[in-house]
């Protein structure tokens, strides 16, 4: 077993071969190290805390089972993030609460007031609805697209394209 004096004595590389080695403190400094930014994603898709932190739990099994299969050609929080992404996602499809949205709303410049707060939009984001606030969150956010986030989904492009719209089309409403 391998000793460290803190997390941010072992590079990511050592990390990952040392969790590989099945290094308990390792892989405690793994989690300790990505928890919070990924439990902030999991979080801003579900919006829910008690969800966000099962979806979080999930997702680091799948990572420590799978990290066998990462190969660095990204960095560790990136491949984790997209586990977290795909396991909210999951948790949030079990719950049913995407809504289809067949009419397309055309997509506008979203005018905000000059003394809106970074608290305000976040609250304005959080109350979405669940599906709209997911695609808005990854595509917008998260930088995914929309080919993408219609895979993760099982969804098409168009109601990808259709819930950001809808989402944007809420937001300027709750903004205005």
């Amino acid at each position: 077993m391998f000793r460290l004096a803190t997390s941010t004595d072992i590079s990511e590389r050592d990390l990952v071969d040392r969790c590989r080695a099945n290094d308990r403190v390792a892989q405690k400094i793994l989690f300790e190290r990505y928890k919070r930014a990924m439990f902030s994603t999991a979080y801003r898709i579900i919006n829910d805390y008690d969800h966000a932190n099962d979806a979080l739990q999930d997702a680091f099994v799948e990572v420590f089972r799978n990290l066998n299969q990462f190969a660095f050609r990204s960095t560790l929080g990136a491949w984790i993030k997209t586990i977290v992404v795909r396991q909210a996602i999951r948790k949030q499809q079990l719950e049913d609460r995407f809504l289809t949205l067949s009419e397309a709303i055309h997509d506008e410049p979203v005018p905000f007031r000059d003394s809106l707060t970074g608290e305000e939009l976040d609250v304005a984001i959080r109350s979405l609805p669940d599906g709209a606030r997911t695609i808005f969150l990854l595509i917008e956010v998260e930088g995914y697209a929309h080919k993408e986030v219609a895979d993760m989904l099982g969804i098409s492009e168009g109601t990808s394209k259709s819930q950001v719209s809808y989402a944007k089309k809420l937001l300027r409403q709750r903004l205005s």
